[in-house]
């Protein structure tokens, strides 16, 4: 069985979160509150500890107000290791 989860590529995508979140002014609370998500769930996703559904990233991607590929744009070895 195929692992698929990697958990770099997760902590890379909660880092550029915490990143777009700081630039905005955010703190974790008003991210939650703007994405109607938990506050607990947006310090799992930034710290890298879950692997969160499309459909939350989208809530997160209209809560800072970009584009949802736009969460994504960060480097990442994207071959198989």
């Amino acid at each position: 069985m195929i692992n698929i989860r990697n958990e770099e590529f997760i902590k890379q995508l909660g880092r550029r979160i915490i990143v777009l979140r700081f630039e905005r002014g955010l703190s974790q609370e008003q991210l939650a509150n703007m994405a109607d998500i938990p506050l607990a769930q947006v310090g799992r996703i930034e710290r890298g500890k879950i692997n969160c559904t499309v459909s939350t990233l989208r809530a997160i991607s209209i809560a800072l107000n970009i584009h949802l590929k736009d969460l994504f744009s960060f480097d990442y070895n994207i071959t198989p290791s």
